[in-house]
C-alpha cells in the first residue's frame, strides 16, 4: 500500500531499491522520488463531486512516467488503483485538452484541471486544483529535467532485465 505525504511534497534520495543518485546536479545529489498528496474530486452522477485524496508519484527511475494512486474507498475493486502515464501528458494537459487513448487532461479553467481515466470498466473524470498539479510537476522537473530524461534511465539494468540474464552468443 502506498503511504504518500501528508499534504507537502515528499522527496528522497533513495529509490525503493535504495540506490544512490546517478547523476547530479552542479556537484549536489539530486532527489530521486517526489511523493505528494493532492485533494480531488470524483465527478460523477451523485448531486456532488465525491472528494478523494490521491498520491502523485515521480521517480528519476522512470522519468518519463507519472503515477496517481487512488486509495481503496474509490476503486470499483476496493483496492488501491495506480495509473500510471506520461509526465509530459500532465504537463501539456495543465495548459490545453491532452492525451487521446486511457488518460485524457484538459483545463477545466483557469485555476482547475479534469483528469479523465478510462477503463474497460468505466470512466472516472476527476478535478484538480491545477496549482497543486503544477506544484507537483514542479518538483519532478527538479528532480529530472526534460532534457535529462534519456540520461536518467539505467539502459544497462533494463536491458539485462529485458533479456532476463541471456548471454552474448556463448562467448565471454
Amino acid at each position: 500500500m502506498t503511504q504518500c505525504s501528508g499534504g507537502g511534497v515528499r522527496r528522497s534520495r533513495r529509490t525503493a531499491h535504495g540506490t544512490q543518485p546517478r547523476f547530479s546536479s552542479e556537484g549536489a545529489a539530486m532527489f530521486r522520488t517526489v511523493e505528494q498528496s493532492i485533494p480531488a474530486h470524483l465527478i460523477s452522477g451523485a448531486p456532488r463531486p465525491t472528494p478523494v485524496t490521491v498520491c502523485l508519484l515521480y521517480s528519476a527511475d522512470d522519468p518519463f512516467a507519472v503515477r496517481m494512486v487512488f486509495p481503496p474507498e474509490v476503486s470499483l475493486s476496493g483496492a488501491e488503483v495506480t495509473w500510471t502515464f506520461a509526465r509530459s501528458l500532465l504537463d501539456e494537459g495543465l495548459r490545453t485538452a491532452a492525451g487521446g487513448g486511457d488518460v485524457r487532461i484538459r483545463p477545466c479553467d483557469r485555476s482547475r484541471t479534469l483528469v479523465e481515466l478510462r477503463s474497460a470498466e468505466g470512466v472516472a473524470l476527476l478535478r484538480f486544483a491545477t496549482g497543486r498539479l503544477r506544484h507537483f510537476l514542479l518538483h519532478a522537473y527538479t528532480t529530472v529535467p526534460a532534457e535529462l530524461e534519456t540520461c536518467a534511465l539505467d539502459l544497462d539494468a533494463g536491458l539485462a532485465a529485458l533479456l532476463g540474464g541471456a548471454r552474448d552468443g556463448g562467448q565471454d
